[in-house]
């Protein structure tokens, strides 16, 4: 009897055993062969349709491994991430992720384990070289840059024409041409010349890129508020576009949207992600054009910037290299794919070599014959690289209550140095 029971338990240990290998992913050296891999992406008609059009493309070569992609929102992955990650589980992780650039060196810093390194696989010269700071540590590349937030000044050409300003008039202007004229605009038009949401200071990003500077140093954690010359100006640009009273007052995407929709605003400073949006408006076909982003009044300031933007990582666990394989034959490195991507959703890359495809350098009538994406494509390559660190929101957050304080009438240099004192005490 007392062997039946040892062979039972014997038994019982062995099934035990493995059952438990099927739960946990492995992150030993070696992965497990694998013909599944699971990808993690948020925005249905933007990156989930990349990704799908990126199996498509792979799958035609590749049909054996299943590529399963699951709709997350952002905020979402977020959560997920740090929740898994922090725990030392790796159960239940996908073997790609998005993230967005904002928020990368938050989780290569704190987790550096778990992500794969890219730099043997991926020819990082061959992608925007913006995107390697976000997506690197310690000279080791983790992301495989896609999507670039480069900015554009969408302007509505009759409104502007009406107002005595042609297409060449709106070229390498700076912030504070860009006002004088918003107040010609309104006065011939009635129109603003712009949307800001108080609780989105987003515009500060995109001014103080153009000169190469963020809210942190370049070790990407120590605050940079307080005598950051950028940042006082953006400041500065910001009050005066609300004293000249040409800023609409929106509160969500869909305000956003619909000002420029309507037609309610002259122009649209933003990330090139904006553009299916305004396209969505048949009506206003061919009246609509884009010049490069306003630049800062220092000489070191570009009309090239930056808003936004992703990059993907493979995670260290069992599947990353034919995740890493799937990757490098898509976004890595495959022009027709890109154009593809071009083709069917506007989407521009941050892969230079594909800047010299056709559907690159296609018109659109749109924008009243443009050569929109090819231009973006070249505005890209100018946007000066920054560390955007670990503390982005947060520190937008801080910012957003001092910008609060400084239009109602603090001095601003002592709203820069509280707000440096507060991000000191926050980020330890």
């Amino acid at each position: 009897m007392k062997k039946v029971l040892s062979f039972l338990l014997i038994s019982v240990l062995m099934l035990a055993a493995c059952s438990s290998g099927s739960d946990t992913e492995s992150t030993s050296g070696e992965s497990k062969d694998t013909n599944q891999i699971t990808v993690w992406a948020w925005d249905p008609n933007f990156n989930i349709k990349a990704f799908n059009i990126a199996k498509e493309t792979y799958q035609a070569e590749n049909p054996d491994l299943e590529i399963k992609i699951v709709e997350n929102g952002q905020k979402d992955i977020v959560q997920k991430l740090n929740t898994t990650l922090s725990s030392g589980t790796t159960k239940g992780l996908p073997n790609i992720v998005l993230i967005e650039d904002y928020r990368a060196q938050g989780f290569l810093q704190a987790y550096p384990d778990m992500f794969h390194k890219l730099s043997d696989t991926i020819d990082a010269d061959a992608f925007a070289s913006y995107k390697m700071a976000p997506t690197s540590v310690d000279g080791e590349n983790y992301g495989l840059p896609f999507d670039t937030g480069v900015t554009g000044l969408y302007f509505r050409t009759d409104y502007l024409e009406e107002a005595g300003y042609s297409v060449e008039d709106m070229q390498n202007i700076t912030w504070d041409e860009y006002i004088e004229i918003g107040k010609k605009v309104k006065e011939a038009t009635g129109k603003n010349m712009l949307t800001q949401d108080p609780k989105e200071p987003s515009l500060l990003r995109v001014m103080i890129q153009t000169v190469g500077s963020w809210y942190v140093k370049e070790d990407g954690k120590t605050p940079n508020i307080e005598g950051n010359e950028a940042l006082k100006e953006a400041f500065e640009t910001y009050k005066a576009m609300l004293e000249a009273d040409i800023v609409k007052p929106v509160s969500d995407w869909s305000q956003f949207v619909g000002a420029f929709n309507s037609g309610e605003v002259a122009t649209v400073p933003t990330g090139n992600w904006i553009t299916p949006s305004v396209k969505a408006e048949e009506s206003q076909a061919g009246k609509w054009a884009v010049a490069p982003i306003p630049r800062q009044s220092s000489k070191e300031s570009v009309n090239a910037s930056n808003l936004g933007g992703s990059s993907i990582y493979v995670l260290n666990i069992d599947g990353k290299e034919q995740a890493v394989d799937f990757l490098a034959k898509t976004f890595g490195s495959n022009v027709d794919f890109y154009e593809k991507l071009n083709k069917e959703m506007g989407a521009i890359g941050t892969y230079i070599p594909a800047a010299e495809s056709e559907a690159y350098k296609a018109e659109d009538e749109f924008f009243g014959g443009q050569q929109v994406t090819a231009d973006f494509a070249a505005w890209m390559e100018q946007i000066p690289q920054v560390n955007y660190g670990l503390h982005t929101y947060a520190i937008e957050d801080i910012l957003a209550v001092e910008m609060q304080n400084y239009l109602k009438g603090k001095d601003l240099d002592q709203v820069l140095k509280d707000a440096q004192q507060q991000a000191e005490a926050q980020i330890k």
